[in-house]
């Protein structure tokens, strides 16, 4: 294959109707990066032959010793293909650009995924013929859907039903019926959802206008349903809100054969084919057009052999007929490999070989014919019949849309999602939609995320060209004779080094080095700093280098007339176009393209949008589309060295804006903390922390695993603190007596609990848009925190950032899980309050045990803790309803609480957020209490005579305190993070995979037959804290034929109480005063409070006085 030159693709990125930006995804070892091999091959970048074995876009040396990808990377290809302007007129050339990203498909690197996917405009999903749709498939799935993205369906790994399964064609073909059946139901049920959710806004908006219509005329009968929404007087259709709901056209996301947007593939053996192929092949031998014959070539279609008609399975009349698609396609397949490799000793038949190269008119090359691997006449024959290049870039050029196609689909919506979308310039909005490219068009460019590249492999830095002129010739052989002469010099100093050293001596220099050799030989290596390139899609304009453009914040709005903070105005030091391990330099992209884009450093963290205009600029970065797994796994570093802790801080910083799933956080006992996806995941942080970074030794310690607390009312507890008020209820008398609060601590109902934090973002986003009215108020009115009232929401600001927290785990641990469950916190997000509501009163009113405790409890809610946004809720019990409610009307500035009560309260709910941050049993936040405000009552005069700050740290204190003491009055419980594991294994490998799940504390969810095959689907849940070195031991126990992919699947509690000890007669009989039972809660509990230097019950500091070791004997 004829190389490529790049400043070829150069060219075609100006023609933006022959680009596709595509992207491949897939669950992991299900050939991504092999069938990218095969497509990388057609430009000349690798051989042919060794495509899918050097897999080459797995550039780093971990990827290529582990086998699986784990960033994604982006390539350029050029692909020409033969069209005809008509049937009669002859075939030209026309040329496309293939963007193509290859992403991973473990789970720990997920957000590389979402990465991927926003910079494209079509995806090709490849799914495991044997393994069939897994975890991570319907995962991808879903990316594509939400993303908008027009996907291709690639079956790979197709030879496995040949040579390990052995099924006969007929069989593979119902095998590949069902497994089809499996990926179209997964996109069904995407398409569903979005169908429920779209009729129940339809209805609310038929109820609006109904309502309103109503208030206006005074009536409100069915009558009038259609006619007053629908209408005015005169029969004007004035309004945009269907009078019936209008179902949408779901045939576009089904995956199916005669459609060609299914493609059947052996990456390893390099081919591929759609229907459409074998109907060119078969429509000229059987009459008929090929447009018909694609349609009938997958499904119930018979062909029958005398009349050479299409017969349907109603018109067989009882014949026996296979399937067009066994007969006309698989069988041939088939057939290839019975010639090749079949036979009783593997080699084939030469004879049956012969006839088929004859009948399909193809030539195989005399030294491949006497090769004796079998392997490479299979792949020379599919390479001449069924090229998998030819099949899937034809279908990608044919199905997969343009920049502009896509955009005028794609862009609408995703610039609704966007904040303030009302108030985007019309003109960015055009410009956006229709892709514009001109120079003079607004400049919009999403930034994915952010690629570390060293200075060395830059391309200001690389030699061009791959020969060396005669100058450079001659002045590298004089260096490098000058290096063997000092290397021979030290050779006879030393004596004894021998003719090693002077035969070594000309391998210490390679044949790029051309820089000038130190004459100190103890000088130090010269570094390679890392540089970040933003990974982009320019979306409309053409950006230049030298070009000046801003980059807006995380939390810009177009609907902000002074932002802030202000967008940064960066200036474009360099393009690049990016080749999978080289990057090439340009000088201007149009829109359409993916680039890579020098000069943000230090203006982007992760992701962001570019923007040549400030006033009415989208900000793409701020939609809910794009998701990253949990950063579960924290990990507390420190330098072996003291002396190179700035050198770890400045290789964290860096870290966390190269790696899209990483943060980095700093808690306040000064230990430097990063949170990764998972055990993977944090292997390869620390690999690049040491060699890339921060380039100095680094340890780690232990994986720190959060955890929560709640309590039960469990059949046997202990007796209540104080029996006169009840179980979990104090009072306190603070200040002197000068306040005296009545609280009481209650568990909430399971299905509270459930609710709450499943529909987590809609108190979120209730929180934040209440905090922006009163900052926006207190803006207007121009007080600065001068009032009480705002000295109140000050100090609820705090919580809601975190900032006050005195223990490590209300500073982090609510940060691991915020993305935990990601569909369900968009579903939050998106829902409006009313709904929210009205599920959280369904859930309260399933609590059958205390319906009158819980009834109107709504209205009362306070406060959620911790983090105003968490699922705990602060009620008010009082008489009076002297506190502000949580859902109160924020139009009007009337409130419940008094002028002299509103600042006592914004304390009271501040301790209540502390508490509810740092849990009595290992200050973890707590999950699942409700926490009464049953009565307050103030003493003027004497509050009068203590100060503001003496009253604030009294009642935080004293809440606090009290607030444990009710806590533990009950049955309290430790909740363990919780992995969802899938396994699959053969069932020789069944009982070890059990074993090892079961000794690590994991239960068994589900297992299930992968039909055909012998292999088995295991669902397990695994506790998160046991996980660690949990897939090397899988792998080692079964000899790699098991693999696990863990999810983080939330927090379950642990049946036991840590502070259990027996006391009835049977327990005592059974475990004996000192409970030889060991208390798996407690040990978790002391665990966790033993690495936060809190105080540890029941633990020996010093074991036998006597015989402690001494430094003299």
């Amino acid at each position: 294959m004829p190389v490529v030159p790049p400043e070829k693709l150069v060219q075609l990125q100006q023609q933006g109707q022959n680009v596709r930006n595509i992207c491949i995804l897939a669950h992991v070892d299900h050939g991504k990066t092999s069938l990218t091999d095969a497509l990388i091959a057609t430009n000349g970048i690798i051989s042919p032959k060794l495509a899918g074995k050097i897999r080459y876009l797995d550039s780093r040396p971990d990827e290529q010793l582990r086998g699986i990808t784990m960033e994604s990377s982006a390539i350029s290809l050029l692909f020409s293909l033969l069209r005809r302007e008509s049937p009669t007129a002859e075939p030209k050339s026309k040329e496309y650009l293939i963007n193509l990203i290859d992403s991973p498909g473990h789970i720990d690197f997920s957000s590389e995924v979402s990465t991927a996917s926003r910079l494209c405009d079509g995806a090709v999903v490849l799914v495991d013929a044997v393994e069939g749709v897994c975890s991570q498939t319907v995962t991808v799935l879903r990316h594509t859907y939400v993303e908008k993205l027009k996907p291709l369906l690639v079956i790979n790994k197709m030879d496995r039903l040949i040579t390990e399964l052995k099924l006969s064609p007929s069989e593979a073909y119902t095998h590949l019926s069902k497994l089809l059946e499996q990926v179209n139901a997964v996109m069904g049920s995407f398409a569903l959802g979005e169908r429920m959710e779209d009729d129940l806004r339809w209805r609310e908006r038929i109820d609006e206008k109904l309502q309103s219509k109503a208030a206006e005329s005074g009536s409100n009968t069915s009558s009038d349903r259609k006619s007053s929404i629908a209408s005015d007087e005169k029969g004007v259709l004035t309004d945009d809100t269907p009078a019936q709901y209008e179902e949408r056209e779901d045939e576009d996301i089904y995956f199916e054969p005669e459609r060609n947007n299914v493609i059947f593939s052996s990456a390893i053996d390099g081919w591929a084919f759609t229907p459409g192929q074998f109907a060119g092949i078969y429509a000229k031998k059987l009459g008929m057009k090929r447009e018909v014959l694609e349609k009938f070539l997958w499904g119930d279609f018979y062909l029958d052999p005398k009349t050479k008609r299409v017969l349907s399975s109603k018109h067989l009349k009882g014949r026996h007929l296979k399937p067009m698609f066994v007969q006309l396609v698989l069988e041939n397949v088939w057939a290839v490999y019975e010639a090749t490799t079949g036979g009783p000793n593997g080699k084939g038949d030469p004879t049956m070989l012969e006839k088929i190269t004859k009948s399909l008119n193809i030539s195989i090359p005399p030294h491949v014919l006497r090769s004796r691997d079998p392997k490479a006449l299979l792949s020379a024959v599919f390479a001449a019949w069924l090229p998998l290049s030819t099949a899937l870039l034809v279908s990608v050029v044919e199905h997969l849309p343009s920049p502009h196609t896509a955009q005028a689909s794609r862009m609408p919506a995703l610039l609704k999602e966007s904040p303030g979308h009302e108030h985007i310039d019309a003109q960015v909005r055009e410009a956006m939609i229709a892709s514009n490219a001109a120079k003079e068009a607004p400049v919009v460019a999403y930034v994915s995320k952010m690629v570390s590249i060293p200075e060395s492999e830059l391309p200001a830095n690389k030699r061009r060209g791959g020969a060396l002129t005669a100058e450079e010739a001659r002045e590298l052989g004089r260096k490098k004779r000058a290096e063997i002469a000092r290397a021979q010099a030290a050779a006879n100093s030393n004596g004894d080094a021998g003719v090693e050293s002077v035969t070594d001596a000309p391998n210490m220099t390679a044949i790029s080095d051309v820089q000038d050799v130190p004459n100190n030989e103890t000088a130090e290596e010269p570094s390679d700093p890392e540089h970040l390139i933003g990974f982009a899609r320019l979306f409309s304009g053409t950006l230049s280098v030298g070009q000046e453009i801003y980059v807006l914040p995380p939390k810009f709005s177009p609907a902000q007339q002074d932002p802030h903070p202000p967008p940064r105005k960066v200036t474009i030091t360099a393009l690049y176009l990016l080749m999978g391990r080289s990057l090439e330099s340009l000088t201007s992209v149009p829109a359409g393209n993916i680039v890579g884009i020098a000069g943000l450093e230090g203006a982007i963290l992760k992701s962001g949008t570019l923007c040549s205009q400030v006033q009415g600029a989208p900000n793409l970065s701020s939609t809910t589309a794009i998701s990253t797994n949990a950063p579960i796994v924290r990990v507390a570093l420190e330098p072996t060295n003291p002396g190179d802790l700035d050198k770890m801080v400045r290789g964290l910083r860096l870290l966390e804006q190269a790696d899209p799933a990483v943060v980095y956080e700093q808690l306040e006992s000064g230990e430097h903390v990063i949170l990764t996806a998972g055990e993977l995941h944090l292997e390869r942080c620390l690999k690049d922390l040491r060699e890339r970074f921060a380039r100095c030794d680094i340890q780690a310690g232990e994986a720190i695993v959060p955890y929560r607390e709640s309590i039960v009312s469990a059949e046997e507890m202990r007796e209540p603190h104080d029996p006169a008020l009840g179980r979990g209820t104090v009072e306190i008398s603070m200040v002197g007596g000068g306040l005296k609060v009545k609280l009481r601590v209650l568990p909430l109902p399971a299905k509270v609990t459930e609710y709450l934090v499943k529909y987590q973002g809609c108190v979120k986003r209730v929180w934040a848009e209440r905090m922006a009215k009163e900052r926006e108020k207190r803006d207007k009115s121009g007080q600065s925190n001068g009032s009480s009232g705002s000295h109140g929401n000050t100090a609820d600001d705090d919580v809601e950032a975190g900032t006050h927290s005195d223990e490590e785990a209300g500073a982090g641990s609510d940060r691991d899980v915020k993305h935990a469950a990601d569909d369900s916190i968009e579903g939050g997000q998106t829902m409006s309050v009313d709904d929210f509501k009205d599920g959280l009163l369904q859930a309260f009113e399933e609590e059958k045990a205390d319906k009158d405790l819980w009834k109107g409890v709504i209205s009362k809610i306070i406060a959620f803790g911790p983090r105003q946004v968490g699922p705990n809720l602060l009620i008010d019990e009082t008489e009076d309803r002297v506190c502000d409610t949580f859902f109160h009307d924020q139009s009007n500035d009337a409130t419940n609480s008094t002028s002299a009560l509103h600042p006592l309260l914004s304390k009271l709910t501040h301790a209540f957020q502390l508490f509810t941050a740092s849990g009595p049993l290992c200050a973890e936040p707590t999950q699942g209490i409700a926490v009464l405000l049953e009565s307050i009552t103030t003493d003027q005069a004497i509050l009068s005579s203590h100060s503001a700050g003496a009253q604030t740290g009294e009642i935080l204190r004293s809440t606090r305190t009290a607030l444990k003491s009710a806590f533990l009055d009950w049955s309290p419980r430790i909740l363990l993070a919780m992995y969802a594991c899938e396994i699959q294994a053969s069932a020789e490998v069944l009982g070890r995979v059990y074993s090892v799940i079961t000794r690590r504390r994991g239960r068994i969810i589900s297992e299930s037959l992968l039909e055909p095959s012998p292999n088995f689907t295991i669902l397990a849940l695994l506790p998160v804290a046991e996980s660690f070195g949990f897939s090397d031991e899988i792998r080692k126990r079964s000899a790699g034929a098991a693999s696990p992919q863990l999810v983080f699947a939330g927090f379950e509690a642990l049946g036991e109480d840590p502070f259990w000890v027996p006391r009835t007669e049977e327990e005592l009989e059974d475990f004996g005063s000192l409970g030889d039972k060991e208390n798996v809660a407690k040990r978790y509990v002391d665990g966790v409070r033993e690495r936060k230097g809190l105080v540890v019950q029941g633990k020996r500091v010093v074991g036998d006085a006597e015989k402690q070791s001494t430094l003299k004997r």
